[in-house]
């Protein structure tokens, strides 16, 4: 029984409850049907819902399976790739070797030599060095290629060796246009270029390759690859991969690898382009002017006009300026070592030429001689000669190649100075640039950019290279007194003064030289002089002429011979030649100035320094006999005198004999002509020979007789008496 709330809350539940339908009237049939048709409802639903859950069941299978199939065709394909990529730079090592060493060493034996082979194989061993490291680091992780991890292995060491495929590529690539035109070369000629097809054949029949492009031009297919390689992997991973985003990254890369190669190609092409020196003649530059280069040029030279009047401002790089006047320093300093290397060779060889220790001297019984000859001959034969062969390999033919690299960046900054104004001209012109403006316009970035990236690098390098050949110039001077020292060690002890201290030894080198000195220059004093000395000189119509003038007018005491040519500057001055006669009328000139003389030149008189005047003396008829004298035959010839500079004559109470000696060697050719040698002696006894020829003179030199070119003698005047000094 249940207690009283509960009933209660039961009860009004129930009143809430809605009325149950009336049952009266309804047959028990028709209740009957009306529950089996609720049955087969609700059966029915249940039926249509099993059948919805199987097709939802089958459908999301279909959909797993189909992304289980993508899956595994991405995946093979992502394997494929990777494949093709590893194999196929396999392959193209493969075939860079084989061009480089097999095909390269059997074209060199091919006579006559192909010019400029190995130009065309420039820069390919830095490829292959690249390619081979690269699959070396993949080798060297031991990875299957179906592995996931190795896609990690080939993108890290692919990014590890990108600076490296830029460098090595780069120049490769830049270089490839002299690599066609060399072939092109040889194709010009039938019988060599069938040669080199034939070689091509034999050493590689496997590939059926006709030209050396087919495996040169493979460098610039394969660069162009890495990319469309790399993005078709990319494309076949899965982005939740562990190494998507590092492939993404190796991708990039591999496109902005080839971006700046392609960049510093076209650099490269415009730097070719501007840096070239060229020979032009005169008519080659008149041909190549036309009325656009005439309006370019006049452009450019207003332009610099107004920057030099300040009328327009320059454009300042302080950057580039900077670099440039480095350039120019470094180019200098080059040059002048390179000068002055050139003429320490030429010394060099000067001296190695010079063999005085070759020739007898008077005191060859002297022991310091005999040494001196001995340490001569040594350096001389293997010291000089070994320096000289070691200063042309290490340090003149590496400056005349430094020399040589500087001119093509020498005009890139000339012609970059040519474009600028052209540049200027186009800043300053408003609205936009036509099509060749705008190539103008991008010349001058290329050059200037170009120069400012690469003149740091070429001034650093050219500096290091100068610096090597001073550093190799010090060690061949150390090692030449190393040499020389070792060669004197051993005649030291053999030499005099040996045993002299430091200060004392140096004491007496000091006096040595300086007397040395002393002789020598009295000696050249000496012959000064003697070269200096009166040489006879037949007398012309003209000059006897005046002379008979002067002397019958103011008499012989005061003629006068001008030392050299007067130029007269002021009024009553005398223009004059030198060895000109002229009669002295007055020693001073109207102020009292005793450095002008008022002379009488046969006809004008004026004023001539007194410095330039000496006295004349006309020289006998008949000169006293002498031991050899000229020979009387000559004839009586009035004959003048020269001057000595400085010298104030006097009237001579004597005249000078004159002596006869060979001006140069001469060897007889028969048994009628004498041999002599210059400076020798002689004795004139006849001026011509038996027909009357005077190119021919009789002479006795040794006690023999014989003919000898007159020209081939000379005449100077012998020692004078006392009492008749010769002027």
């Amino acid at each position: 029984m249940m207690d009283s709330p509960t009933m209660e809350i039961t009860a009004k539940a129930l009143d809430l409850l809605p009325p149950a339908p009336s049952r009266e009237g309804v047959t028990e049939a028709e209740a009957e049907a009306a529950s089996g048709g609720v049955e087969a409802e609700e059966e029915d639903e249940a039926e249509e819902e099993e059948r919805g859950d199987a097709d939802k069941a089958a459908d999301e299978a279909e959909r797993v399976a189909a992304a289980a199939d993508a899956r595994d065709k991405a995946a093979q394909r992502q394997f494929h790739a990777i494949e093709e990529l590893v194999s196929t730079e396999r392959n193209y090592l493969r075939n860079m070797q084989l061009s480089t060493v097999t095909i390269r060493s059997n074209l060199r034996r091919l006579q006559p030599a192909l010019v400029n082979l190995d130009a065309m194989f420039l820069y390919i061993e830095e490829v292959m060095s690249v390619s081979g490291r690269l699959l070396s680091l993949l080798d060297q992780d031991q990875i299957p290629s179906s592995e996931p991890a190795f896609l990690h292995s080939l993108c890290n060491a692919f990014l590890s060796l990108t600076a490296d495929i830029e460098m090595a590529y780069k120049e490769y690539l830049a270089n490839y246009g002299n690599v066609t035109a060399q072939e092109n070369s040889y194709k010009e000629k039938d019988a060599l270029w069938n040669k080199i097809v034939n070689v091509i054949k034999t050493s590689a029949p496997e590939v059926n390759a006709t030209s050396l492009t087919f495996f040169l031009v493979m460098p610039v297919q394969r660069i162009a690859r890495y990319p469309l390689l790399l993005q078709t992997i990319q494309k076949h991973t899965d982005p939740l991969h562990p190494a998507y985003p590092v492939l993404e990254e190796t991708a990039r890369a591999a496109v902005d690898i080839n971006c700046r190669i392609n960049e510093y190609k076209r650099f490269r092409e415009v730097a070719d382009k501007y840096k070239r020196t060229e020979t032009l003649t005169i008519k080659d530059k008149i041909n190549r002017l036309s009325g656009h280069s005439i309006a370019k040029k006049t452009a450019r030279l207003s332009q610099f006009i107004k920057h030099e009047t300040g009328i327009v401002p320059k454009l300042i790089d302080e950057e580039f300026d900077a670099l440039e006047g480095f350039f120019y320093v470094l180019e200098r300093g080059i040059t002048d070592l390179h000068e002055n290397v050139a003429t320490y060779l030429s010394h060099l060889q000067k001296l190695i030429g010079c063999r005085p220790e070759e020739h007898d001297l008077d005191m060859d019984s002297e022991r310091a001689v005999v040494c001196y000859k001995e340490i001569t001959a040594a350096l001389r034969q293997w010291i000089y000669p070994t320096l000289e062969r070691r200063l042309q390999t290490l340090v003149f033919k590496p400056l005349c190649a430094l020399r040589e690299l500087l001119a093509g960046p020498r005009n890139l900054i000339r012609k970059r100075r040519d474009k600028l104004l052209d540049y200027e001209l186009l800043e300053e012109k408003p609205g936009p640039l036509s099509y060749e403006e705008q190539a103008v316009a991008n010349t001058y970035r290329t050059i200037n950019a170009l120069l400012v990236a690469e003149l740091p690098q070429l001034n650093g390098t050219a500096l290091q290279l100068l610096w090597g050949v001073l550093g190799a110039f010090s060690c061949l001077q150390r090692d030449l007194a190393s040499d020389v020292e070792q060669l004197v060690a051993g005649y030291t002890q053999q030499l005099p003064h040996s045993l002299l201290e430091p200060g004392a030894f140096w004491e007496w080198a000091e006096g040595s030289v300086l007397e040395g000195s002393r002789r020598l220059d009295s000696l050249c004093r000496s012959l000064e002089e003697e070269l200096n000395g009166p040489i006879v000189q037949p007398l012309s119509p003209s000059f006897q002429k005046r002379l008979r003038f002067l002397t019958e007018k103011h008499g012989s005491g005061k003629i006068y011979q001008l030392t050299s040519h007067v130029v007269g500057g002021r009024d009553l001055e005398l223009t004059v030649q030198k060895g000109d006669l002229v009669a002295v009328l007055s020693e001073m000139d109207t102020r009292g100035d005793r450095r002008r003389w008022l002379v009488d030149a046969g006809g004008p008189r004026g004023y001539v320094p007194a410095s330039k005047l000496v006295r004349y003396h006309q020289v006998s008829r008949n000169p006293p006999p002498s031991p050899n004298p000229v020979s009387a035959e000559e004839g009586p010839v009035p004959r003048r005198h020269s001057y000595t500079p400085g010298s104030r004559p006097a009237v001579a109470a004597a005249l000078p004999c004159f002596q006869v000696f060979a001006g140069y060697d001469f060897t007889a050719r028969s048994s009628h002509e004498v041999s002599l040698r210059s400076g020798e002696q002689v004795r004139m006894l006849e001026p011509h020979d038996k027909r009357g020829n005077s190119e021919w003179t009789l002479v006795e030199a040794r006690g023999q007789r014989g003919y000898v070119p007159s020209n081939y003698l000379a005449v100077r005047p012998s020692v004078l008496a006392p009492s008749a000094p010769f002027y």
